[in-house]
């Protein structure tokens, strides 16, 4: 079983709710938010006998916070990556504007390829 939880950006930190379970909490730091999810979660199963472990959850997040939350891509570099024009991506990533569902499966896509070819990389020893 996956839950959907919606993660969102506060003042203090973030917020998530679960999509179809009465489920919300917040936490300073992302990882605080995962371990708050998974914790507000099983207190909603409890009567049910189900535990919830991060891999029972899906994450939710919109371009602009995808791209908080893991500063290390380079907004720039996956553009080219992608085809798309800078200058479109980086309001994508500001909020001004709204990508359609075909471009934001498009940036998507190239995200999931990089990530790909970053877990198949080895260091020599």
């Amino acid at each position: 079983m996956k839950i959907e939880m919606i993660i969102e950006r506060t003042k203090t930190g973030y917020s998530a709710y679960a999509e179809k379970y009465p489920v919300y909490t917040v936490g300073k730091t992302l990882d605080e938010l995962k371990t708050q999810m998974i914790e507000a979660l099983n207190l909603y199963f409890e009567k049910d006998g189900k535990t919830i472990f991060e891999k029972d959850l899906k994450i939710s997040l919109d371009l602009p916070q995808f791209f908080e939350f893991y500063k290390v891509i380079n907004a720039k570099a996956l553009s080219e990556r992608i085809g798309m024009n800078q200058s479109l991506l980086a309001q994508y990533i500001k909020g001004n504007k709204k990508p359609s569902p075909t471009q934001t499966q498009r940036i998507l896509r190239g995200v999931q390829q990089v990530g790909s070819e970053l877990a198949a990389i080895r260091f020599l020893l």
